[in-house]
């Protein structure tokens, strides 16, 4: 006769480093955007621009929660966002890392 054991649930890490990239990335890219239709220079690379005292508005960043979305393998609500916007790529991200993850362990089953 075969004896069943049961397992717990494997938990996985909430992948914190590949949603910070890819915000980082997708924020960046539509700030150089917005930059260039409206003549503004900013700083030359990613790092500087994130640190740049820019505005970044919560519409766009609705619009970029998409790109993390397959990361995390469910659909992030648009309450994540900051109504008003950020006033740096920074803050933003900032912002959205501690509340992507609050829905990621909703979602996940993890407790503190």
């Amino acid at each position: 006769m075969a004896t069943i054991t049961a397992t717990a649930p494997v938990q996985v890490a909430f992948p914190a480093a590949s949603i910070r990239a890819t915000l980082l990335s997708e924020m960046v890219d539509a700030i150089k955007a917005e930059a260039s239709v409206k003549g503004i220079s900013l700083p030359s690379g990613p790092t500087e621009i994130a640190k740049a005292a820019v505005q970044v508005d919560s519409l766009v960043v609705v619009s970029i929660l998409c790109a993390v979305e397959p990361i995390l393998g469910f659909e992030l609500s648009e309450d994540v966002v900051r109504a008003g916007g950020y006033f740096s790529v920074e803050n933003a991200i900032g912002h959205l890392m501690s509340q992507i993850e609050k829905q990621w362990n909703k979602k996940k089953g993890v407790t503190s």
